[in-house]
């Protein structure tokens, strides 16, 4: 019953990554419970394994296992208030007869949590581990507010968040591994340098796995930054402001967001700073970049075989990468990897940046990896770009029925102006021109995120093939 509830859990989760392929649930293991539980109450933490069902397994190489984290309550008697998380009913070897439910919809659940993060570590007659392998950490600085009453986003892919009223936010990985996890490490650091462009760090729950001899970080805590506007909104209501001005260009209208993609040029380009401070920085040969070169190439070419349209612009796309094998070498630093207008937001202090997390889809191994700071770069100019083709394509706000050539030139004119606002912004706080080198790290990264974005629209979203096709042939 267990296995069957928890396998239906799993799979119509919207954080669990492996729909569509064929898997199994091929263990459970409790990795720990949290403490001051009222009666008829018990919350505990488990890892799901899922084994993968591999084409090549005949061949010699082993099935794709992954984890996935469950936080579950389980309670003596059936609790209606939370019929929503309804998980199932079954008898627990440690706690008996229960009924169990998904405990990030739960309030009584959830301030145990918040209640072990506020002891952690400032308690000195409590131990930091409470019940298992559990270890809370927390980051001084901050009173954490106990009374304030727990809600679940709800629009999130691949992890959990938790809000506590104003005051702190908690996201819970949802697919884990063993090794450090880059959003935990990197806002810990710009946390204690003083950094202004990300939320806080207020703690973070750890794993100790004496099974298999790791640490795997299950959870952080956070500054919930409550006066926040999404960055990727403002842009779309920005071009929505455009599209409703006939006769006014990008830079007469009252949306005009070139100021907001300048100062969160700035912004980024002060975040790679501190980062450059307290992560190693290192200068990679010209071999390195020959093996970028080779690894776009390389991208290309499956891509190919996913986007037939992409073949028009082949040529131009190899001209792009292989300018990369005439470079000395390449600076590589600590970077967000996977930057774009929806992991900003814009608060009354300033822009912040949040998710330092990589590509969710990439082992944690290649995430940690040092990369260059003009892949985030690329990332939030392509971001530019995809905010106009958006609102162009789903009329939201504006009258779809306009001169589809008068509403493409109005696109490529927002873009173009908050692209040149955000790099002319970011080259000018770092303090140098961005050189012939510079041109060509950046013109690769553009390629290849465009090369990225046609796969992807092509298998999930081919009515908007045309976004990525269409930056292709303004380059050419």
């Amino acid at each position: 019953m267990k296995h069957d509830a928890l396998r239906n859990l799993i799979a119509e989760a919207r954080w669990f990554g492996g729909k569509g392929r064929d898997w199994s649930l091929t263990g459970v293991r409790r990795v720990g419970e949290l403490p001051d539980a009222p009666d008829g109450l018990r919350v505990a933490i488990e890892l799901a394994e899922l084994t993968f069902a591999n084409p090549s397994t005949g061949s010699g190489q082993a099935a794709e296992t992954e984890l996935y984290q469950l936080p579950l309550a389980y309670y003596s008697e059936p609790q209606d208030r939370i019929g929503h998380a309804w998980v199932g009913e079954w008898d627990d070897e440690d706690f008996g007869r229960s009924f169990v439910y998904d405990a990030l919809h739960d309030r009584e659940s959830m301030a145990l949590w918040l209640a072990a993060f506020a002891t952690a570590g400032l308690d000195s007659a409590r131990p930091t581990d409470v019940r298992g392998q559990l270890a809370f950490h927390r980051v001084p600085g901050h009173d954490l507010d106990l009374e304030a009453h727990s809600t679940l986003f709800s629009g999130e892919q691949s992890n959990s968040s938790v809000a506590f009223g104003e005051d702190s936010l908690m996201k819970v990985f949802r697919k884990v591994t063993p090794g450090v996890n880059p959003d935990i490490a990197i806002h810990q650091v710009l946390t204690e340098a003083g950094s202004s462009h990300v939320a806080a760090l207020y703690g973070w729950l750890d794993l100790v796995d004496d099974e298999t001899n790791t640490t795997i970080q299950l959870a952080m805590l956070q500054q919930f930054l409550r006066t926040a506007s999404d960055g990727w909104d403002l842009a779309l209501a920005s071009v929505r402001n455009l599209f409703a001005e006939a006769d006014l260009h990008a830079d007469e209208v009252g949306g005009d967001f070139a100021g907001e993609a300048a100062r969160l040029g700035v912004a980024l380009a002060e975040v790679h700073a501190d980062l450059a401070a307290h992560f190693p920085v290192e200068q990679r040969d010209g071999a390195a970049t020959g093996d970028l070169a080779s690894a776009m190439e390389g991208r290309l070419d499956a891509a190919l075989d996913v986007v037939p349209d992409l073949a028009r612009y082949e040529a131009g796309l190899r001209a792009t990468f292989a300018r990369l094998r005439d470079l000395d070498g390449v600076e590589v630093q600590q970077v967000h990897g996977d930057l774009h207008l929806g992991q900003t937001l814009r608060t009354v202090k300033g822009w912040k940046i949040v998710d330092f997390e990589g590509e969710p889809a990439k082992p944690l191994a290649v995430r940690l990896q040092p990369d260059s700071v003009w892949r985030d770069v690329a990332g939030m100019l392509r971001s530019f770009d995809y905010a106009p083709r958006v609102v162009g394509m789903t009329g939201v706000g504006f009258d779809l029925g306009a001169e589809a050539e008068q509403r493409d030139y109005r696109a490529s004119e927002w873009a173009a102006r908050n692209r040149a606002a955000f790099l002319d912004a970011y080259v000018s706080q770092r303090g140098a021109d961005l050189g012939d080198a510079a041109r060509a790290l950046l013109d690769a990264y553009l390629a290849d995120k465009v090369v990225y974005e046609a796969v992807y629209e092509a298998r999930n979203r081919p009515g908007w093939l045309s976004i990525p096709l269409a930056a292709l042939e303004e380059s050419t």
